[in-house]
């Protein structure tokens, strides 16, 4: 089992009218369960992992999700905490490092240990 502290921190996320132009910014709360739907969320229909054992994983990590909303830690099983970390290693966006946040805290996610 790996146990990764959720930390939380603000983004100005803009505010677009009906013609998609930026007219104003909020500030929103983030943190690594955020990161991490934005990631598995973006994949392309034909990319998304499909049958009935990713079915099982998936439904686990969402548990672990909401949990760790909760409780502020995730904690992931061995198969669940191997699937996010490739899905990581395959597909985060490299300007993600851009942004010190995102960077600490899939850092830490890369660098969970077993216990």
């Amino acid at each position: 089992m790996r146990k990764i502290k959720i930390d939380k921190w603000k983004a100005r996320m803009p505010v677009l009218d009906d013609k998609g132009v930026v007219v104003d910014s909020k500030e929103m709360d983030e943190d690594l369960l955020v990161a991490l739907n934005n990631l598995i969320g973006s994949k392309k229909p034909e990319e998304m992992p499909r049958g009935i054992d990713k079915f099982r994983i998936f439904g686990k990590i969402a548990t672990a999700f909401e949990k760790a909303d909760k409780t502020g830690k995730l904690e992931l099983e061995d198969r669940e905490y191997k699937f996010l970390k490739e899905t990581i290693e395959k597909d985060v966006p490299a300007s993600w490092a851009m942004n010190p946040n995102i960077s600490k805290a899939i850092t830490a996610f890369l660098e969970a240990k077993e216990e």
